[in-house]
Formats: C-alpha cells, sequence, structure tokens
C-alpha cells in the first residue's frame, strides 16, 4: 500500500478537495503539509457542501487528521471552522484532529502586514489573500515566530513576543501605522490557547508510529506547484512550498514514506490573481469557461482568469513534483465546445520553447503555441466509465497523457464525489 501525495499540478483551485475526499475515504490518516487558512477546498457530500481552508479534509469523514509543521496556523481561525463545521454536523475533537506543536501562528499583526502591503499604491501587487500567510513565513524563516507550542509556557510568551515585535514595530513605523504592544498580542494568543493546546502533538512521531503500524496516510496540498516559492512564476507565487516533496518536510516524515504522487488538473486553466498566464482568454471561452465551471475563489470569492489547458506548465510541475500520474478535473465544462485548443509551447522573441523560463520578463512575454483538437457535443457530465465518453472527449484526454508525460490515473466529470472514472487507485502502486 503506498502513502499518497495530492498536489496541485496548476496554480491552484484545481478540484483537490473532491480528489482528497475521494481518496480520503480509503485512508487512514489525512496529512495538511503546508499553506494555510488561504487554500480553499470544498467537499461535496450527499448533496451538503463542506468548505475547508485550514482543517484537513479528513475530518469531515472522521479520519484522523493532521495539521504539520510546514503550515502556519492562525489560532482564531482554527477555532472557527472547527464551529463551523459543528453547525453542519461534524464533530471534531483531539481524537480526530492533530496540530505539529512546532508550527507557527498567524497574529493579527501578520494579517495587518499583509493587507497594507497588497494595498499599497506602490510596489509590487501579489494577489495575495490578505490573511497573513506571507508575514508569517517571513518570521518563521526569520526565526522570530510564535509557535503552537509556545502557548503551553505561558510564562516565558511575554520575552518572545516582544523579540518579535523588535522586527514588527520598525516595519510599522516605516509604513506609518502605530505600534504594537507585546501585551496585546500576549493577550490575543491566550484567548485561544485553552482551545488551541489539546489539538497539540509530536505530529512527527505520531505519524512515523502510524506509518509504522502499515496506516495508509494521505498528503493533502494546498495551492498548486505554479504557485511554489522556487518553482512557480515567482513572485507572483505563495510563501510556501507547494510541490509534493514538502510533504516530507512540512510532516516530518522522510521522503521514503511517499509512494504515489497525484497531480491534480483541470481540463483547462484557471488562475486567482496577479501574475503571468499564458493561456488567459479574454474574449468568448474565457467567459464561457468561468460561467460553466463556477470559477470563482472559494476562500476570497475572486473571479478566476480563465483559459486553454496548457500542457508546457503541467508537463513541467510533473516533473518537479515528481508525478506519478493526474486526476483530471472539470471535464464536462468543456461539453458543447467546437473548437478545443491546447498549448503545446511557447514562442519568446521569435524563438519557441518547451518549457516555462524562470524569468519574469520572459514569462510575461510568453506567447502560446496552440494545438486545436475537434470537440463534442454529447455531456460527459456525471461519466463513470469511459465507455460513458463521447470519442472526441476520450481522444482530448489521451493527447493531454501525451503532452503531459503522465497518465491518467482519475478523471473527475462532476462535483460529486461518484462521478469520477477511477483508472488507478493510487492506495494500490
Amino acid at each position: 500500500m503506498a502513502n499518497v501525495v495530492v498536489v496541485g499540478s496548476q496554480w491552484g483551485d484545481e478540484g483537490k478537495g473532491k480528489i482528497v475526499d475521494w481518496l480520503s475515504e480509503r485512508a487512514d490518516v489525512v496529512v495538511r503539509y503546508q499553506g494555510g487558512h488561504n487554500a480553499g477546498h470544498t467537499l461535496v457530500i450527499d448533496g451538503t457542501s463542506y468548505k475547508l481552508s485550514l482543517l484537513p479534509s479528513g475530518v469531515v469523514r472522521g479520519k484522523l487528521s493532521v495539521i504539520g509543521n510546514g503550515v502556519v496556523v492562525d489560532p482564531h481561525h482554527f477555532v472557527a471552522e472547527i464551529a463551523k463545521l459543528a453547525a453542519q454536523g461534524v464533530t471534531i475533537s483531539p481524537d480526530v484532529l492533530r496540530v505539529a506543536e512546532n508550527a507557527p501562528l498567524i497574529l493579527s499583526l501578520h494579517r495587518e502586514l499583509d493587507a497594507t502591503r497588497e494595498n499599497a499604491n506602490s510596489g509590487l501587487k501579489i494577489g495575495t489573500t490578505k490573511r497573513g500567510i506571507g508575514p508569517a513565513y517571513e518570521d518563521k524563516v526569520g526565526r522570530r515566530a510564535i509557535r503552537v507550542v509556545d502557548l503551553a509556557e505561558p510564562q516565558t510568551l511575554l520575552p518572545k513576543i516582544e523579540r518579535l515585535l523588535a522586527h514588527h514595530n520598525a516595519l510599522r513605523r516605516g509604513m506609518g501605522l502605530a505600534e504594537i504592544t507585546a501585551q496585546s498580542i500576549e493577550a490575543e494568543l491566550l484567548q485561544v490557547a485553552d482551545k488551541l493546546l489539546p489539538y497539540m502533538d509530536q505530529v512527527w512521531r505520531l505519524l512515523d508510529e502510524k506509518r509504522r503500524a502499515g496506516a495508509r496516510i494521505l498528503f493533502e496540498g494546498a495551492q498548486g506547484a505554479l504557485l511554489d516559492n522556487d518553482h512557480g512564476t515567482y513572485p507572483f507565487v505563495t510563501s510556501s512550498t507547494t510541490v509534493a516533496g514538502q510533504a516530507a518536510a512540512g510532516s516530518g516524515l522522510g521522503p521514503t514514506a511517499i509512494g504515489y504522487v497525484l497531480g491534480i488538473a483541470k481540463a483547462y486553466t484557471t488562475r486567482v490573481g496577479e501574475g503571468p498566464f499564458p493561456t488567459e482568454d479574454f474574449g468568448e471561452v474565457g467567459q464561457f469557461l468561468g460561467e460553466r465551471g463556477h470559477e470563482f475563489g472559494t476562500v476570497t470569492g475572486r473571479k478566476r482568469r480563465c483559459g486553454w489547458f496548457d500542457a508546457v506548465l503541467v508537463r513541467q510541475t510533473v516533473r518537479t513534483s515528481g508525478i506519478t500520474g493526474i486526476a483530471l478535473t472539470k471535464l464536462d465544462v468543456l461539453d458543447g465546445l467546437k473548437e478545443i485548443k491546447v498549448c503545446v509551447g511557447y514562442e519568446i522573441g521569435g524563438k519557441r520553447i518547451d518549457y516555462l523560463p524562470a524569468s519574469m520578463g520572459a514569462q510575461a512575454d510568453a506567447k502560446p503555441i496552440y494545438e486545436t483538437l475537434e470537440g463534442w457535443s454529447e455531456t460527459t457530465a456525471g461519466a463513470r466509465s469511459w465507455s460513458e465518453l463521447p470519442a472526441q472527449a476520450v481522444k482530448y484526454v489521451r493527447y493531454i497523457e501525451e503532452l503531459i508525460g503522465a497518465p491518467i490515473a482519475m478523471l473527475s466529470t462532476s462535483p460529486e464525489r461518484t462521478d469520477t472514472i477511477l483508472v488507478h487507485d493510487p492506495f494500490q502502486d
């Protein structure tokens, strides 16, 4: 039995929530290993929608769910999301949810700094969710973060906050913001400490015990590989490592614990926020995809930018994440189009290339080179076997496989979890 990492192979919003939920039924443990509460995952179970942004998707099914050390945790949002699920009838306790003791915390000062930067009239707009994710990661790397375990040591909390504020108050003075007192941050943390601490655990030890006992572990990625701080469209990226390798570092398990990497990709491409998007369509096709695919962010409600499938990008993330197989989602959104285009390369300065360059300027200048395929008039919505798909839809899927260099392991044909064609069960690898 293989432990499975689920990773977005585009810019996020690929439909990971449904796939993770589908896999979580086969898993014993579900782990979040990076990001924060900016990761919108929607699960549809028996007609009821559950919207998660911080908690692992396994909590809805009562599976042991773990927030790893690679995640930045907003303690107030943590409490609020548990309460929201409780109102939907989902009971969450430390029996089913654990949080790494060494996970960094997101504070109010992080949210304020994030929003101030993003709203500034000068500088580069990244398109963040303004939830404090980036500033919290900055403090982690700067070795001044407040972590979950610090809440269990209230007698030493104040000096740690003062060390943090030595940095932040200097920033705030430069931005014309009022300084913050250590006592106000201490009060903010103590307000939720008793609600968060019961979930605290040595996650690395817990997961190692589960792995040695033969448990099937599902690692749930957030955002997408193209938002990776190293391998994405820098600087229009997130602040964490989003490629599959982070599953090991962000959970405390070594890389030998990973057996299968499942990449999630839409049958077209979307992006939220700023940054390059070579296949973005500003005309009727982009509008069609957005309306048919209900392309609005789960967390922010922002309208997503839409365009044709970019095989260049997905092929690159197949390599940087070591993707074993792809779960292709939202094929049904393409139903009814007479022609469907696929990007097979870029042209930059008159030269054809088959990869996404690292240069910010080159990324902005990349012009897509398309191959055009015949569309299909029949519906693929709700299909649960290859025989139910139109011939041209099958041809489209097979062409994508060829271009990206990875097989289609699963095919999703609607938001309902049962409307899935399973080609290969990742846990059986």
